[in-house]
């Protein structure tokens, strides 16, 4: 059995290769994630729904069309389009951007969708979680977690996560100030590493270095956008909730 106190691989920054411009100055550090809390990003488009710990983003109201646009991978390994995975006219989806497969904090973050999962299958919201990594990278966490392959995508390429303008680099995930927030959910990350695997951390290791986020969307409509600040950073799943419970109709 995995323990959090077991999960310290390291590598040498040198291996890393930022591809975007929300990176920080490299610091020598082993992969001993730093467990990180923040605030969020919600958006103020037309109908849009804001929550009271977030400010305004810079996503257009095409954002939807962009990411549409964008191909990945299901936990299968089958090519999939993202405007194919909800009704793009007037279907409800959460979106929610994993770190990577091999961060235990997504585990933690995967194990609460999870339960969660009735609950927005009762009120009609498709539920999409999306990892860096390969498919068979998703499908470990898939297995061992386990977590519905149905609802897991893989983006190997973190093409998403750059057209979403998701934060990237060594000081958001390992030095973010804002850290606090996360070891209240210490019982929730044992549990979650019951059956974790540091396998599933994606071949690229730049990936590691990826952060997520939660977006909510009604047909093309973003009506939530939640950027992770840091590592551990997960937007609060009542919220989210919420937001998808209040949709407005068109």
């Amino acid at each position: 059995m995995a323990t959090l106190q077991s999960l310290r691989p390291s590598f040498r920054p040198t291996s890393i290769s930022p591809s975007n411009s929300h990176t920080f100055p490299a610091t020598p550090f082993n992969y001993s994630p730093k467990l990180i809390a923040s605030k969020g990003v919600t958006v103020t488009l037309r109908h849009s729904i804001i929550s009271p710990r977030v400010s305004n983003s810079h996503y257009s109201p095409q954002i939807a069309e962009s990411l549409g646009e964008v191909s990945i991978f299901t936990a299968a390994g089958e090519p999939v389009r993202f405007s194919d995975l909800w009704d793009q006219n007037e279907g409800i989806a959460v979106v929610a951007l994993l770190r990577h497969f091999g961060c235990i904090c997504c585990w933690e973050l995967a194990s609460a969708l999870k339960e969660s999962k009735a609950r927005f299958d009762s009120a009609g919201v498709k539920l999409i979680a999306v990892g860096v990594g390969s498919p068979n990278k998703a499908r470990m966490l898939a297995e061992r977690l386990p977590f519905p392959m149905d609802c897991l995508y893989a983006d190997p390429d973190r093409k998403a996560y750059n057209v979403l303008d998701l934060y990237f680099g060594l000081g958001r995930t390992f030095f973010n100030p804002a850290s606090a927030k996360v070891f209240s959910r210490f019982d929730a990350l044992q549990k979650a590493a019951t059956n974790y695997t540091i396998q599933a951390t994606p071949d690229d290791i730049s990936g590691v270095l990826q952060q997520g986020g939660m977006f909510v969307f009604r047909g093309k409509q973003l009506l939530y956008a939640r950027k992770d600040e840091g590592t551990g950073d997960h937007a609060p799943l009542d919220d989210v909730f919420d937001v998808c419970c209040k949709a407005p109709v068109a």
